[in-house]
């Protein structure tokens, strides 16, 4: 496993022969491999928010992806890096925080641990999540994308996004047999499945025979799954969050956006996701 400071993203999951697992950020598809979300997970809806009468601009997926974080912590099979509020982050997110995303192997497996602080005086509002892109086993250039994904549950339903990248009203059918989705190159034409109210636990990335490639397995209330429309990526992003993007035409404060996580002064909030190879 590689990990950057940028963003603390991995970079990399191999196993004990070398085969790669995640996906290499090429941009002729999209250039994330594994970012963190936060303080949002999704869009505020046109790209700005408003807290305590000011309104403030914050791109897609939140600010922690882009900027540096810093090693505090790191031995044979585990990693630590953490984020803290600076005037820069201040200026988009008027919070102090800390931030620490750790890393931890067992055996075939990552555990992906979240834990937010609340350093302010303050109530802290915020949400979290992963992004990681598994490569799909089989997959040749200029093949139509196949995969298999099977779930825990076999009948989950998916909100669905606006052409905007925003929330709308309902839930919907998917396509699956059984509790196995297909995946072929117009699963994503809708863009993101999104399943809510902890529909999810566990997800699995079929091999060509059927067997587990990568498995997601979580806790989080919300799951995304996502590959870039119309370009048979190589890829599935498995995505847990605890928070989602704004309802369209939003006009809220930031503290009542959906799916929000409040924390009071001097608490702390810890999760974590696992992603076992093979």
């Amino acid at each position: 496993m590689e990990v950057s400071e940028h963003g603390a993203e991995m970079q990399s999951i191999k196993d004990a022969k070398g085969e790669e697992y995640l996906w290499y950020g090429d941009a002729k598809y999209w250039t994330g491999r594994s970012p963190v979300l936060f303080p949002i997970v999704g869009r505020v809806f046109g790209d700005e928010y408003r807290y305590h009468g000011q309104t403030y601009q914050m791109k897609q997926h939140g600010l922690a992806r882009r900027l540096d974080f810093k090693l505090i912590a790191q031995g044979e099979q585990q990693v630590t890096y953490a984020l803290h509020d600076s005037e820069e982050t201040l200026k988009q997110y008027p919070f102090h925080f800390n931030l620490g995303i750790t890393y931890k192997l067992d055996g075939n497996k990552i555990h992906v641990i979240w834990h937010v602080e609340n350093t302010d005086t303050k109530d802290l509002y915020f949400q979290i999540g992963g992004h990681p892109a598994f490569l799909v086993p089989g997959w040749k250039e200029g093949k139509p994308l196949r995969a298999r994904l099977r779930f825990d549950n076999g009948d989950p339903k998916t909100l669905k996004l606006g052409p905007n990248h925003f929330l709308q009203p309902g839930h919907y059918d998917i396509q699956h047999d059984g509790n196995v989705m297909p995946v072929d190159e117009h699963t994503f034409d809708v863009d993101t499945y999104i399943f809510d109210h902890s529909q999810i636990r566990r997800i699995e990335l079929l091999d060509l025979v059927g067997q587990p490639h990568v498995t997601v397995e979580t806790k989080a209330p919300l799951l995304g799954i996502w590959s870039p429309p119309g370009k048979d990526a190589p890829f599935i992003c498995i995505e847990p969050w605890y928070g989602v993007a704004d309802w369209e035409e939003y006009d809220g404060s930031f503290e009542d956006r959906h799916a929000m996580n409040r924390l009071l002064p001097g608490a702390s909030f810890m999760s974590e996701y696992v992603i076992t190879i093979g």
